[in-house]
């Protein structure tokens, strides 16, 4: 078993009740980009944004309340760093026609030099559907012909795709992804989600979801060589102050399926999150004891 890759659970971002530091309220683009900077010289594999348009108000002790647009924030990032990824974690796959995503999407790859990871998700709040007319019950058939849609479009400059909700061809979409093949991920909560991800994509970055469980479905699939699963460790991770056990911690979800594993730290300030950085990736290096 090869030793997973590390991400970073991008902070300031999303900030989720109970679990985000409280200088991320205030913090700026410039603090964040600090952090992208930092992730990009240590060799972080990744970093995320996710996607909401607006929550209703009874979500956000559940949901929180915070969620920059990935396309945005991913742009100005690309322009500071110069190896590290941009995974969406998530787009909602009923939110947007196919070819926005390849036209806006490929755009960002191409911007930022081939560095996009595409992750994706069928969605799960209704209240959100129903705000932008976008259909709610059909969104599982409908999702999974989105993503037939969009690898047939990706990276084409003339796309053409004709399936059950998505139809299209004669039409120009320039600039397309640089990337022969943008990696798509699925996100999600449920066994539906790996199968997804098993059959029409090439990664899995599930949440909520157990090592425990996501090793016993993980071993249903006959996964191809290259399919990654992020899974998260299975508590925050210290590795300034507790460094053996922040390993354990890494070595068990590569243990239970996961090839890369996001850095989750409880943080209290922008400098102690970058002081962990460094020390995770010190750990982690081929001289480390990770």
């Amino acid at each position: 078993m090869s030793a997973p890759r590390l991400s970073v659970a991008t902070p300031v971002v999303t900030m989720f009740p109970k679990a985000s530091g409280e200088w991320e309220k205030h913090a700026s683009i410039e603090d964040l980009a600090r952090i992208a900077e930092a992730a990009d010289r240590l060799g972080y594999h990744h970093l995320t944004c996710s996607e909401h348009i607006a929550l209703p108000a009874a979500e956000t002790q559940r949901r929180g309340t915070r969620y920059w647009d990935p396309l945005a924030t991913f742009g100005y990032l690309a322009a500071r760093t110069r190896r590290i990824r941009f995974a969406t974690n998530v787009l909602v796959l009923g939110y947007h026609h196919p070819l926005e995503i390849a036209k806006r999407y490929g755009t960002l790859d191409k911007v930022s030099g081939g560095r996009l990871i595409l992750g994706v998700g069928v969605g799960s709040l209704k209240e959100e559907f129903d705000l932008i007319g976008a259909p709610f019950d059909d969104r599982g058939p409908r999702g999974d012909d989105a993503l037939r849609a969009l690898r047939a479009s990706m990276s084409v400059p003339e796309p053409a795709y004709h399936g059950g909700f998505y139809s299209f061809d004669g039409m120009v979409v320039d600039p397309c992804a640089v990337q022969q093949r943008v990696p798509i991920w699925v996100g999600g909560r449920t066994l539906r989600s790996l199968r997804r991800a098993a059959t029409l994509a090439d990664g899995w970055a599930p949440f909520n979801v157990s090592l425990h469980e996501a090793r016993d479905w993980l071993s249903r699939f006959d996964l191809q060589p290259g399919f990654e699963v992020v899974l998260p460790p299975p508590a925050p991770l210290d590795p300034i102050d507790q460094p053996e056990r922040t390993r354990d911690a890494v070595g068990e979800a590569a243990a239970h399926g996961a090839t890369v594993v996001p850095a989750v730290f409880r943080h209290t300030s922008l400098q102690h999150y970058l002081d962990n950085l460094q020390a995770l990736a010190e750990l982690h290096s081929p001289g480390g004891t990770a």
